[in-house]
């Protein structure tokens, strides 16, 4: 990127919404993932019409542009692999507007996902999407890569909650989709389309959300197994006896034990699993889950303990330690490979087995926590990647992962998206018809493939910029 376009840059956003040195570049070249991508620049764009300038000079330049928000992501979705401009969102982080009436809020990407919560929630509303990183990531990085979170298996994700989107293209046109209605279904869903394309498609600008009534109460379990086996067969149990929990999420004996610090009740020896359950809603009918949950637990296979959170200082607790796993894993290894496969929920029994025999024969430690509520399994690979052979065994233990999810029915990814480090595998979901009717949408949107080049799709099948 030569001085007249970084001058050029500065003239659309000002002077000082343009980083260039080494020391700034550094902060937006890296995410969840560790690997490190720098950028020729950053620019801090302030407005949807600064956002339209920017691309008409990427595209008549041209140079590529990387739309980032917290930088949060685990996939590599923000990483400026071809250099260029990263787009940082941050100063477009204005609640334009919440309606009571209508439970809606309108929002730049730039909100932070756990403000939005809790701003709707001095309406009696909620913003039911709550990703880990509700405290730092933002809503537009959310919808780029539909981000889920604990509270999926009874409220969905993010996709669930967006109702129409204003957006700019590579040319720097300015579209607008979707409505701020409970219903329509005019046209073709650009809204949905846009959501989990990974800045690859338009870069957005506003947001329309769906909110629901905030549920009147919420109790919280935790349920203490002695195996593996029982804790994913238990999952299946809960939700086939008629129990739909807001949160059904679960943690293997490594996840725990790098956690048990800070959990607000102690581990018995024998503790193998755990199950964190919680259910919400009306008084009266949270009560009558909670005793249905009782019983069901009474006497089942390799349960050891069920407690309850009797206040919010122990219900913060136990979140604080739950959200801790994925940065406490690196008391393990200093690097993680972490994917966030998905199976059908008959098949986590399954899944969880195979993980155990990659720990015990791949001679790599894997470990497993998650969303199981919704089949969605967080498995952590660590290595040294100062050690080759550790690097070598953990490209084989995911190599292996993917297929076996594969063979299970599931999915590469429930809310990390594609990125950059499972674009490799994408074949493996998706055969050559379904990649090309992917490959001619990107096409459309991007001809030149000026944004975000490199995502989502495999080295060979991603047109050369």
């Amino acid at each position: 990127m030569d001085r007249r376009t970084i001058e050029r840059l500065k003239e659309i956003v000002g002077p000082e919404q343009v980083a260039t040195t080494r020391e700034e570049l550094l902060c937006y070249s890296f995410d969840g993932t560790g690997l490190e991508f720098p950028p020729a620049a950053v620019a801090f764009p302030g407005s949807a019409a600064e956002v339209a300038a920017i691309m008409r000079l990427a595209a008549a330049t041209p140079f590529p542009v990387v739309p980032r928000g917290a930088g949060s992501g685990m996939t590599g979705g923000a990483l400026p692999v071809a250099g260029g401009l990263v787009l940082a969102m941050s100063r477009l982080n204005r609640i334009l507007e919440i309606d009571p009436d209508n439970q809606i809020a309108v929002v730049e990407p730039g909100v932070v996902t756990g403000q939005l919560r809790e701003e709707v929630g001095r309406y009696g509303l909620a913003y039911p999407p709550d990703p880990a990183s509700l405290k730092f990531c933002t809503i537009g990085g959310n919808i780029a890569e539909n981000a889920g979170g604990p509270s999926a298996v009874k409220y969905g994700v993010t996709r669930d909650y967006v109702l129409g989107l204003e957006a700019v293209l590579t040319d720097g046109s300015l579209i607008r989709t979707g409505v701020r209605t409970a219903k329509g279904v005019t046209g073709y869903d650009l809204t949905r389309l846009l959501i989990g394309s990974e800045g690859t498609l338009a870069v957005i600008t506003r947001i329309i959300l769906r909110l629901i009534a905030a549920p009147e109460a919420k109790r919280t379990f935790l349920v203490l197994l002695d195996d593996l086996g029982p804790a994913a067969r238990l999952v299946s149990g809960v939700l086939g006896a008629g129990l739909l929990p807001c949160t059904l999420e679960y943690l293997d004996a490594t996840a725990l034990g790098i956690v048990a610090s800070s959990l607000p009740f102690p581990l018995p020896p024998a503790v193998r699993a755990m199950l964190l359950i919680e259910v919400d809603g009306e008084r009266a009918a949270v009560a009558a889950q909670a005793d249905r949950l009782r019983q069901l637990l009474a006497g089942r296979e390799g349960v050891l303990d069920l407690q309850e959170a009797t206040s919010e200082a122990e219900v913060k607790a136990l979140w604080t330690a739950r959200r801790a796993v994925s940065p406490a894993a690196f008391k393990l290894k200093p690097h993680k490979l972490s994917e966030d496969v998905v199976v059908p929920r008959s098949r986590i029994p399954e899944l969880v087995a195979f993980t155990e025999t990659l720990n015990r024969e791949g001679g790599i430690v894997v470990f497993t926590f998650g969303h199981a509520g919704d089949g969605n399994i967080h498995v952590n690979i660590m290595l040294d990647r100062a050690n080759p052979e550790e690097v070598a065994r953990a490209a084989v233990a995911k190599e292996k992962l993917f297929a076996r999810v594969i063979g299970l029915g599931g999915t590469l990814s429930g809310e990390h998206g594609i990125g950059l480090t499972k674009a490799p595998f994408l074949p493996l979901e998706f055969d050559e018809a379904t990649m090309a009717i992917m490959r001619a949408v990107k096409d459309a949107f991007d001809p030149h493939h000026i944004l975000n080049p490199g995502k989502i799709f495999p080295p060979a099948a991603a047109k050369k910029s």
